[in-house]
């Protein structure tokens, strides 16, 4: 049974920086698109970043020049490492990923943006 795992997220102060990690798991996986999507309250989930397998990048307006996502083929591993965090960067992150030609989800982490 193919799993994304999130974890990473908390509460961080305006300019602060969070890393996001997401851990896909399941038997002969072998992960292709992976991404990074956030929903906060009240709106609809967005696309926040995206990488394929040969790390090929694809960024939101929104958090170009200040989040990065990287990924480890190896150990099936994604990363999202957060930068001059703002107070609209506050949501839930989830971690997608095409697995085998099936888009998997993540349940989901917190990232919270506050003084």
């Amino acid at each position: 049974q193919v799993q994304l795992v999130e974890s990473g997220g908390g509460l961080v102060q305006p300019g602060g920086s969070l890393r996001l990690s997401c851990a896909a798991s399941g038997s002969g996986i072998r992960t292709n698109l992976m991404g990074w999507y956030r929903q906060a309250p009240g709106k609809r989930r967005e696309l926040v970043a995206t990488i394929t397998r040969g790390s090929g990048t694809n960024y939101a307006d929104a958090v170009k020049g200040r989040f990065t996502i990287s990924r480890d083929n190896a150990k099936n591993l994604v990363y999202l490492q957060m930068n001059s965090l703002k107070f609209e960067d506050t949501a839930v992150y989830y971690c997608y990923g095409d697995i085998l030609g099936q888009g998997y989800w993540g349940q989901g982490t917190q990232v919270t943006v506050s003084s």
